[in-house]
C-alpha cells in the first residue's frame, strides 16, 4: 500500500520534514544505501533484536528475506527514501485461537525521530491492518520498558498499555522487560 499520511505539520530542524511527504511503499534493492543508513546505528538497533548491519550483505538479505517473512510490510519512505520500516506479522499463524491478532513492529533512522513520523505511520498501519485484513481483532506491539520514545509513538497513535511482561524476552545476551500495547479492530 502506497499513500500519503495525513497531517501537514513541519518541523525545523535539520531538514524540514512535512508528513504529507511520508508515504509507504515495499522495500526494493534500489534502497540498500538508505537502509545501511538506520540497519548500522546503534542507536537504532539498540531495542532491535538483530544487530547493527556491518555489511551491505546484511542489508540485502535484509531487504530480500527477512522484510518478506512478515505479514505485511513496507519501507517507510522521505521524498521516496527508506527512512525506515514497518511491519505486521502474524503472532501465531498456526494457533487459530490467536490468528486474530497481528504485531506491529516499526524502526526509524535515528535522525528523523521526535518529528511525529513514527506516530503518524502507526496509525496509517493500524488503519491498513484492520482494512487489509478483515480477520484481525487486535493489533499489539511490545515495546522494551527502556523504549519510552516508542511507547509515546504507540499511546499517541491510540494503542492501549495492557501492563509490563516481567523477563519477557531473551534478547542481545539480557532478559527484557516488555510492556505490551494493543489496539483493538472495533475501537478504530
Amino acid at each position: 500500500m502506497e499513500g500519503t499520511l495525513i497531517s501537514s505539520k513541519s518541523y525545523p530542524g535539520e531538514e524540514n520534514i512535512d508528513l504529507n511527504q511520508i508515504t509507504l511503499r515495499p522495500l526494493n534493492l534500489s534502497d540498500l544505501d538508505d537502509v545501511m543508513v538506520w540497519t548500522t546505528d546503534e542507536k537504532v538497533t539498540n531495542f532491535c533484536s538483530w544487530e547493527p548491519h556491518t555489511s551491505k550483505d546484511d542489508g540485502i538479505n535484509y531487504i530480500k528475506n527477512i522484510a518478506t517473512k512478515f505479514l505485511w510490510c513496507n519501507a517507510i519512505c522521505f521524498n521516496d527514501r527508506a527512512i525506515g520500516c514497518v511491519s505486521l506479522s502474524s503472532s501465531s499463524p498456526h494457533d487459530k485461537s490467536r490468528n486474530k491478532t497481528a504485531e506491529l513492529g516499526y524502526v526509524l533512522g535515528s535522525k528523523y525521530w521526535g518529528k511525529g513520523i513514527a506516530t503518524c505511520v502507526v496509525k496509517q498501519v493500524v488503519k491498513v491492518a484492520f482494512t487489509e485484513f478483515p480477520h484481525l481483532e487486535r493489533v499489539e506491539a511490545l515495546v522494551d520498558v527502556k523504549n519510552v520514545g516508542s511507547q509515546k509513538v504507540l499511546e499517541k497513535a491510540g494503542f492501549q498499555k495492557e501492563g509490563v511482561l516481567r523477563k519477557y524476552l531473551f534478547m542481545k545476551e539480557k532478559s527484557r522487560d516488555m510492556v505490551m500495547f494493543s489496539v483493538l479492530s472495533n475501537i478504530t
